[in-house]
């Protein structure tokens, strides 16, 4: 995968809007907490979008991506696409109310878990053929380890937990972590990614 080789303009756009609806449910959230609603459901809302966006983004890397590593893309677009289903299970739930806001959150901790993978994928093949920049990979690799820690709340969505049996334990604490990562890095390397393939797309 080149960017020279990328649909700079739409792929470029695809990862800005993905990172803007990820700060957007992040500033949703802080309101939620601080004013209250209807910003909980800005937040469900933007966070569905982010995945959805986030989809697009991986459809128009995937031809490049591909070419490269096909395994890992062809995994990595899967993991995308199951990531997002399960994200917008999450903000459907919490937005209709069938469920409470932590078994919701679980599902979009492990939604957003698998576009982790995802992430993981791309930004290792963008270190092994140099397409990507360094920096750029290295928060990649970081966003997408701190994402994958959603994973941890699988045995959750399985056994139906919700708020009402909600403790701070260390693999709650863990997922919460996992949460910051698609609320506000991966949002970050979204926006520097689509920067450098706009940047790109207009020489």
């Amino acid at each position: 995968m080149t960017i020279d080789i990328l649909p700079s303009f739409t792929a470029g756009w695809a990862a800005v809007a993905a990172g803007i609806a990820g700060w957007l449910a992040f500033a949703f959230i802080i309101l939620f907490f601080t004013v209250g609603q209807p910003f909980g459901t800005l937040n469900d809302i933007f966070i569905g979008l982010a995945a959805i966006l986030s989809v697009v983004l991986a459809l128009k890397l995937f031809p490049g991506h591909y070419a490269q590593s096909p395994l890992i893309s062809q995994a990595g677009l899967g993991f995308a696409i199951l990531g997002a289903i399960l994200v917008l299970v999450g903000s459907t739930l919490a937005i209709t109310g069938l469920k409470g806001w932590f078994l919701s959150g679980l599902y979009m901790a492990v939604g957003n878990a698998m576009i982790g993978l995802w992430l993981l994928g791309l930004n290792y093949s963008g270190q092994r053929d140099h397409s990507l920049p360094g920096g750029l990979i290295i928060f990649g690799l970081i966003s997408a380890v701190i994402l994958a820690l959603g994973l941890v709340a699988i045995p959750g969505i399985f056994r139906g937990i919700d708020f009402q049996e909600y403790e701070t334990t260390v693999v709650n604490l863990i997922w919460w972590t996992g949460s910051l990562g698609y609320l506000t890095l991966y949002p970050l390397w979204c926006i520097w990614l689509g920067r450098l393939f706009l940047s790109n797309g207009a020489r």
